[in-house]
């Protein structure tokens, strides 16, 4: 942080609270205190009407505001929430800046609107959980990603799949030029140009293991958009299954993606899912235990029953 940028932040920082000392100032800047009186007195050189009083500190004159910017509180609770959803969800990297956008979007508000934005923020929360060495790992990951993205350089990676693939090995190498990021259902993913497959991939940041940046250089296509980017919907297979009615709501929260069609009727619930694969859902219907029964295709239930005939054998 240069000098400008550091008064400015000074002020903004003034602003925001009533009352601080200049060992404070210096703590929160790394400087010395020596340097926060310079800023101080330059700061009201250039004119802005900073107040000292000695064993107290210093403070903005009452009615002083910079920037000349207006938020409502709906505006500002919109503004310091996003900020708090990359504090959370990117890396540690923009985890510092999202943290330094909020102090000064504070800053710029109102005590009024200050105070309206809290007790509305007050009263909602973003719940995010996931296994901590895994959300480290994802975390670490996107920033080398992002950084591929950025100088178009491809990417190395050991990547584990959903299932096991004609060879039974659920592991293998991937090389990729990454177009871009997406949240998907709580998921990182990235979508990249498999050289394997020569054609648009989706991964799982949670999946990869081995991550290295390449120097081999891409050249992103011209008609690629990630922003209009739909990936093509190749859920081929259709399931039917009989639910219990007091599970209908469970279902639809947790299977939401997959459901195509549903029929409710007197004694129970038929559920229409479309998928890639029938695999893609078991984990779904064996939780679902004994409120569901598979009525297609022959193939899945035949599964089913091998399933809970292994899980038997444990009891």
């Amino acid at each position: 942080m240069n000098k400008t940028e550091r008064q400015l932040a000074i002020t903004l920082e003034l602003q925001r609270s009533k009352t601080l000392r200049a060992e404070d100032l210096a703590s929160q800047f790394e400087t010395s205190v020596r340097t926060i009186y310079r800023d101080i007195q330059a700061l009201s050189e250039a004119g802005v009407p900073i107040l000292g009083a000695p064993g107290l500190g210093y403070s903005l004159m009452d009615g002083y505001f910079l920037p000349p910017v207006s938020f409502s509180a709906e505006e500002a609770v919109s503004l310091l929430m996003g900020a708090d959803f990359i504090e959370q969800r990117l890396d540690a990297y923009y985890g510092i800046y999202a943290n330094s956008a909020k102090r000064k979007i504070e800053a710029t508000l109102s005590e009024t609107v200050r105070n309206e934005s809290r007790l509305v923020r007050e009263t909602m929360r973003l719940l995010h959980v996931g296994e901590q060495s895994t959300e480290i790992k994802v975390k670490m990951y996107l920033n080398q990603v992002r950084e591929a993205i950025l100088k178009k350089c491809k990417l190395s990676f050991m990547y584990s799949k959903s299932m096991p693939g004609t060879d039974g090995n659920r592991k293998n190498k991937r090389v990729v030029s990454p177009y871009g990021l997406t949240l998907v259902h709580e998921n990182w993913v990235l979508i990249a140009r498999c050289d394997m497959r020569q054609d648009i991939r989706h991964f799982r940041l949670s999946r990869m293991t081995e991550l290295s940046v390449l120097e081999d250089r891409f050249i992103l296509p011209n008609d690629f958009d990630l922003s209009n980017y739909r990936p093509p919907d190749n859920r081929d297979e259709i399931i039917l299954i009989r639910a219990n009615p007091e599970i209908t709501d469970k279902i639809i929260e947790v299977a939401n993606f997959y459901i195509e069609s549903m029929e409710e009727r007197k004694e129970d619930v038929i559920f229409q899912f479309r998928v890639r694969l029938p695999e893609e859902i078991l984990h779904y219907l064996l939780g679902w235990g004994g409120d569901i029964e598979v009525i297609e295709p022959k193939s899945l239930r035949l599964k089913i029953r091998e399933v809970a005939e292994k899980i038997l054998e444990h009891y």
